[in-house]
């Protein structure tokens, strides 16, 4: 992969979010379960980097799906869950500075912020699992508008957004909010799921904290650590998933994708891993470009096309 400036790669995800579409998650815009506290959704994304393509969103009340969709799509859609430490949703590290490279491939992309578990919705730490399994049965249901087989969409998810994407890779079956429509008809399972440096576990000393924090606590119980921890929650219908990491995370310890990479090969669930030496957290696109990591994005489109 090519190694790109970061001029560069603004002046694509700058193109990328001017050629976007975004609609809600939930019917009517504000989610059933959302909180009727002080939280508030911010319309126009506060701006929390060096640069208008570094935006973050708090306050999450009306969760979104922005659009990135392909000229010659190849069927295969992917809904991301951006990370943030499960305090805030970043929306162009691990979202719109994706398109480009995605799109040139034909995979829509559907990046979309879910509410935060801390925030007083009446799910709880469920409120993400909540949106993203709706989020995943609407893009579903309206597949053919993107022109994509309903059968070849998958889930793509960082750091916190990992343990949001894993958690539906996982939990696609439970009921976490009661059926609004037709769609709901409709199963929450991804064809795949691919989890880059993802938060996986509340056992401690490889947890990360700040994402624990949010979720169950600072003294949770054992119900609430299982409940949680996803390669707990892992079955033999867990889709095929890609798992990506660097050794040097000082944030989200390597041994969250080891032990979920563990109990996917206990259960003889297709899985795929990459060890970067160097990389760190949050290394996205961006600050992956000089290093061997950068190759990422083509590893795991290499991988999705031979699982859909």
């Amino acid at each position: 992969m090519e190694t790109l400036s970061r001029a560069a790669l603004e002046k694509m995800m700058a193109h990328a979010v001017a050629h976007s579409a975004t609609f809600t998650v939930w019917p009517h815009g504000e989610a059933p379960g959302a909180a009727s506290s002080d939280a508030v959704f911010t319309p126009e994304p506060r701006y929390t980097g060096t640069s208008d393509y570094d935006r973050s969103v708090t306050g999450i009340r009306a969760p979104e799906i922005t659009v990135y969709a392909p000229d010659k799509p190849n069927g295969v859609g992917i809904l991301v869950t951006p990370g943030g430490s499960y305090r805030r949703v970043v929306l162009d590290k691990e979202g719109s500075a994706l398109a480009p490279f995605f799109n040139a491939r034909g995979y829509t992309l559907f990046v979309m912020t879910y509410r935060m578990p801390g925030d007083g919705h009446q799910e709880g730490a469920d409120a993400p699992l909540a949106d993203v399994q709706r989020a995943m049965r609407i893009v579903r249901a309206n597949a053919q508008e993107w022109k994509l087989d309903p059968e070849r969409i998958g889930v793509l998810g960082f750091s916190a957004g990992g343990h949001v994407a894993a958690s539906l890779g996982t939990r696609f079956n439970e009921q976490v909010y009661q059926a609004i429509d037709t769609a709901d008809e409709l199963s929450a399972r991804p064809a795949f799921m691919a989890l880059v440096y993802p938060v996986i576990t509340m056992h401690a000393d490889i947890d990360h904290p700040g994402s624990r924090h949010e979720l169950i606590g600072d003294n949770p119980t054992p119900v609430q650590i299982h409940r949680y921890s996803l390669e707990d929650r892992a079955e033999k219908d867990t889709p095929p998933t890609f798992l990506l990491h660097a050794i040097d995370d000082p944030a989200v310890k390597v041994e969250n994708s080891l032990e979920m990479f563990t109990a996917l090969r206990r259960l003889d669930v297709p899985v795929e891993m990459h060890l970067f030496e160097r990389g760190k957290h949050g290394f996205g696109i961006r600050d992956a470009q000089g290093l061997p990591a950068a190759i990422w994005p083509e590893l795991m489109m290499n991988w999705i096309a031979t699982k859909v």
